[in-house]
């Protein structure tokens, strides 16, 4: 029996009829770029988060960066983001010319620490990217309050958390990725809700900001061949969107099963005392795009290399601070370090999680635990 972190081939062959007929129109009628799908990806997109505007782009981290682009973010302004998340939250802020100010994460929930906010607020803090990793909401009430206090933009990276729920303190409940300014997502393959390429989309309740973004992403063009401003070329592909609209359908369901699977996992590796299940946020839901336990005691690397010698899958998200990454050395000081981020990265290992439930293969993965453990 093959295990996968990801089982795409049994989520497709679910909706097989849909796809196919969905690819089969973009290819009749030739609109491969912008083509009807686009569009109505979008409306429904909009309606699912409750959102006024979509802006579909070619993947996340072009999202990330036209977000930064809308803001008139000028070069040497600081963006402050957590140090334990993906290359592209930081990146795209180097590539601008700004500067990533990397602060510490919560040990339980891994999104970024309120402390950290205030520890590293400067004259030249312009924003702060939230990431909600793994799949539930940093704690974005808080999050707002601080950024409304400052006048600092809020740009959320929700490439892991679509279809969350985030509560505030009155029962407002808003979707991760519509709660900022702009809100980024990305549509990879392996995301909750991915394509069958690359993809990507920036959300927003702003109106300027939304037609900024447009223009952003279509070389700073309002009408064509008329440049505004300097733009990029980011658009999602027809034949994208039209997987991307049959896939929306079915994302609860998806984030059903992914908890599900979760849950067992839960229930069935609660007795063993050198790993730490997921804390679930008490004012988010969780999609676990990861399913992420902490190993103690140092045994992290020797449980991923026992899994594997068991044809057992896992990953390490993420193996290495930010501010340890040789790209964004030229940020931070010598000996500048984060205490949680440092621990996470040699605790942290994420198990097989998707939208086909499988007990039997959960058992196998649940068996081989509890032995390397015994």
């Amino acid at each position: 029996m093959k295990i996968q972190m990801v089982d795409l081939r049994g989520q497709y062959l679910k909706i097989k009829e849909d796809i196919n007929a969905g690819i089969q129109e973009c290819i009749d009628n030739t609109a491969f770029i912008n083509g009807p799908a686009v569009k109505e990806f979008q409306y429904d997109f909009e309606k699912y988060l409750g959102v006024k505007h979509v802006i579909p782009c070619a993947n996340g981290t072009d999202a990330l960066q036209i977000a930064m682009m809308a803001l008139n973010l000028q070069p040497g302004d600081e963006i402050i983001c957590p140090a334990f998340t993906y290359v592209a939250t930081a990146e795209v802020i180097g590539l601008l010319g700004l500067k990533p100010v990397m602060v510490d994460v919560n040990k339980d929930t891994f999104d970024i620490q309120l402390e950290g906010l205030e520890k590293y607020l400067t004259p030249n803090t312009k924003a702060i990217v939230p990431v909600h990793l793994y799949g539930q909401s940093a704690d974005m009430e808080q999050i707002l309050k601080f950024a409304e206090k400052h006048n600092l933009f809020v740009i959320e990276d929700n490439a892991q958390a679509i279809g969350s729920d985030y509560t505030f303190s009155d029962g407002t409940v808003k979707k991760t990725g519509t709660i900022g300014h702009i809100g980024c997502t990305s549509f990879f393959p392996s995301k909750n809700l991915g394509c069958y390429g690359d993809g990507g989309a920036l959300m927003t309740n702003d109106d300027e900001l939304a037609f900024k973004i447009r223009m952003i992403a279509n070389h700073g063009q309002e009408k064509k061949y008329y440049h505004k401003v300097l733009g990029c070329n980011s658009r999602l592909d027809t034949i994208q969107a039209a997987v991307l609209k049959v896939k929306l359908k079915h994302l609860d369901e998806y984030s059903a099963a992914r908890n599900k699977m979760a849950d067992y996992y839960d229930t069935n590796l609660a007795g063993i005392s050198e790993i730490q299940t997921p804390k679930r946020a008490v004012n988010s839901s969780h999609v676990f795009h990861q399913y992420t336990l902490r190993v103690k005691n140092g045994k992290r690397d020797e449980l991923q290399k026992y899994l594997a010698q068991k044809n057992i899958p896992s990953m390490v998200y993420y193996p290495l601070p930010l501010y340890k990454q040789e790209a964004f050395l030229q940020y931070v000081e010598e000996g500048f370090s984060l205490p949680v981020t440092e621990q996470l990265c040699k605790e942290v290992i994420s198990l097989p999680v998707h939208t086909e439930f499988d007990q039997e293969v959960l058992d196998i993965i649940i068996t081989e635990i509890k032995n390397y453990f015994n």
